[in-house]
């Protein structure tokens, strides 16, 4: 494989009718019209068809030398990319005609260009000129809501609830519309202004739900939840939100909802199988495994019904992931099995997952073979043979899976990147620290530098002792992408390991358990700069929720030194032997039991 330079085919021009049936969003009629912009123009004459003022007499009227002289600017500064002035010309000569075709040119324009002064007038005036255009109003409504002017926006929201047969679906699609809107505050009291005229309506509950929730304010989304259920008894939608809200309070809060909920719906197989997840999420395995036969049935009575298997095979498969997750992998292998005899759609996607179980049972030749089932055409190639090249190097060696990934051909640049980063971290597992480095370093000179890639590099100069590099690279990266959690919590921890810039490094891995809450390897690492700071105590709590959550022989390593330092000997051995007995080779774990024997 070598690296080359991603070459992107060249657009066409494809024509595209649209539905008036429902509201759609702005952006996506932008991008369903961008064959007016970019040269896809030429040709296309103005539109008249069912419009105000466009009688014939008045299209002859308008078109003057001026008109056609302007107009034609227009489309030719469209054309060459110019869409500020292209949208301007619009929007003026639709300003002079009254034509509300010129006025919705105008505005698709502006908004595809994202010429910010223009959009706003010129979808008004789109509005105004065609008040019967759904999606004119909703274009209006979509640009009020984006730039927070909630009060001018709520007239026309209230016109999607006026219609009884479609208030309920209006109601259902308002927080989707909404979200754009970064005053969830103010979107909360404007979904309860919308929804008082229709006390009696479940789905304005749920909105109203939804709304509080995005506000933070859990007690009033709880409360229109309970409201929604008395008006629609057993609706599965507002119990899975409920049980969403209730899991960030208290997982067991959620799964004690569900069971009540399953005692009077029993049919519920959705809630059933969101209960199972939890389930699993919370390590309850046994509970979890006891409504695997219920959720597979209902979905089989229920595909017996319809006549339709595809959902029996999709919930077969999901039981099969959350028994892998549960490391029961021979109920995992029957699952999958059962999802292919039940028509499975993406058969490969099946493949990949009963190679990984073979994996985890170390049954090397039939993970091997599920691999190769997967053809290059098919979307799950690339992480088929990334796996592949794991378990080449476990079995063989590095060279020859290195060697296999090189062969693969036709990949674009980020799929170059995914396998030079998947070499260099075959060539650090075999301790080829230098090579791994040198071949991330030719890497960020010659492809585009994505965070993930100089998150990559950084981590690979820390191996071999360049810490100023790393530290440089991974300010970079966060600088490129200040919500990369992995980012922080590596310069956190690479200080807190080295014992220097303690503050800082509990600072940084603070950084990063906001982003990413309640990560195991997070907790680990501000449990370890703790410790260097001789916060004992601190340090014990954040190893001990660590390592609750994730019994990793590294996290074991550190929360066994720490008790030692605190004098707790017996509790440290416990810990490390426990630890050994599941992975009795980690050179982590041997080098601590060894360093604290007595």
């Amino acid at each position: 494989m070598t690296l080359t330079t991603t070459l992107y085919p060249a657009k066409t021009c494809k024509t595209k009718t649209f539905s008036s049936a429902y509201p759609r969003t702005l952006s996506a009629c932008i991008l369903a019209c961008s064959l007016l912009l970019n040269g896809c123009a030429t040709g296309i004459g103005i539109k008249t068809a069912n419009k105000t003022n466009n009688t014939p007499k008045a299209i002859e009227s308008r078109l003057t030398a001026e008109f056609v002289y302007k107009y034609l600017v227009a489309e030719i500064a469209g054309q060459r990319g110019d869409l500020a002035t292209s949208g301007s010309i619009f929007y003026d000569l639709a300003k002079t005609t009254g034509d509300a075709s010129l006025a919705e040119r105008a505005a698709k324009t502006a908004a595809y260009g994202h010429v910010s002064g223009l959009t706003i007038p010129a979808v008004q005036l789109w509005a105004e000129l065609d008040p019967t255009s759904t999606e004119a109003q909703q274009a209006m409504t979509e640009t009020l809501i984006a730039t927070n002017k909630l009060s001018e926006a709520k007239p026309y929201l209230a016109q999607l609830l006026v219609k009884e047969d479609t208030r309920a679906g209006g109601f259902l699609f308002l927080n989707n519309l909404l979200s754009k809107s970064t005053d969830k505050a103010g979107v909360l009291s404007l979904v309860q202004s919308l929804a008082k005229p229709y006390p009696t309506l479940a789905e304005a509950q749920f909105a109203i739900a939804q709304a509080a929730w995005a506000a933070k304010q859990d007690g009033t989304a709880l409360q229109a939840l309970n409201q929604a259920e008395t008006l629609k008894s057993g609706w599965t939608i507002a119990a899975l939100l409920k049980g969403q809200i209730l899991f960030e309070k208290s997982p067991q809060a959620a799964i004690t909802f569900y069971q009540g909920f399953l005692t009077k719906h029993p049919e519920s197989n959705e809630v059933r199988l969101n209960m199972a997840k939890i389930l699993v999420n919370q390590k309850q395995y046994d509970a979890a495994k006891k409504e695997y036969p219920i959720i597979i049935k209902t979905a089989k009575d229920g595909a017996a019904k319809t006549g339709s298997i595809n959902n029996s095979a999709e919930v077969t498969a999901v039981i099969g992931l959350l028994s892998l997750q549960s490391s029961d992998y021979a109920a995992a292998d029957n699952y999958f099995q059962q999802a292919l005899t039940l028509g499975f759609k993406d058969e490969n996607q099946i493949h990949l997952y009963l190679a990984q179980v073979a994996e985890k049972q170390k049954r090397d030749d039939a993970a091997i073979a599920w691999y190769n089932k997967i053809p290059a055409n098919d979307p799950h190639y690339l992480e088929a043979q990334l796996n592949l090249a794991n378990v080449i190097a476990r079995t063989q060696s590095a060279d020859k899976a290195i060697e296999k990934l090189d062969a693969i051909d036709d990949l674009t640049t980020e799929q170059q990147i995914l396998v030079i980063q998947a070499q260099a971290s075959l060539l650090a597992k075999a301790k080829r620290d230098q090579e791994a480095f040198d071949l991330l370093d030719k890497a960020t000179r010659n492809l585009p530098n994505t965070p993930e890639l100089v998150y990559d590099y950084a981590l690979a100069a820390e191996r071999i002792k360049k810490f100023d590099l790393m530290e440089s690279e991974l300010r970079k990266t966060i600088a490129a992408r200040p919500d990369f959690a992995a980012a922080y919590n590596a310069l956190g921890y690479s200080f807190a390991d080295r014992n220097i810039k303690l503050d800082e490094a509990i600072k940084l891995i603070e950084s990063a358990l906001k982003i990413s809450p309640n990560d195991h390897y997070m907790l680990d690492s501000l449990g370890w700069a703790h410790y260097r700071k001789g916060n004992l105590d601190k340090a014990i709590t954040y190893l001990q929720q660590a390592y609750k959550t994730q019994q990793d022989p590294e996290i074991a390593a550190h929360l066994g030194e720490v008790l030692w330092k605190k004098g707790m000997h017996v509790e440290a051995k416990k810990i490390w032997n426990d630890a050994l007995a599941i992975d009795p080779s980690n050179e982590v774990l041997l080098a601590i039991t060894a360093k604290f024997k007595s």
